[in-house]
């Protein structure tokens, strides 16, 4: 499986690859359950290894730890998960 830190770098340097809808399933320790969001756009801080910036809908940016990352899709099909 690969790692999930390389998901925002291929999507920056891969067109082909960053064709399409994708969302992420990030885990949420408020609400203890996963909450799907649109993975664009993600920023990624240069140095940052732990974590990637993704704005909201409401217009705020918020930092996203990778770990809490548990699922990634693509036009709906799942291509990326990881068990809690």
């Amino acid at each position: 499986m690969v790692p999930i830190h390389e998901l925002p770098n291929r999507l920056r340097w891969d067109p082909a690859f960053a064709r399409g809808g994708f969302v992420l399933g990030c885990y949420d320790r408020v609400a203890d359950r996963v909450i799907r969001v649109p993975a664009s756009p993600i920023t990624l801080a240069p140095g940052e290894h732990f974590s990637f910036q993704l704005s909201g809908a409401d217009g705020r940016t918020r930092d996203i730890p990778f770990h809490r990352v548990r699922e990634v899709y693509k036009d709906g099909a799942p291509i990326w998960h990881r068990e809690p």
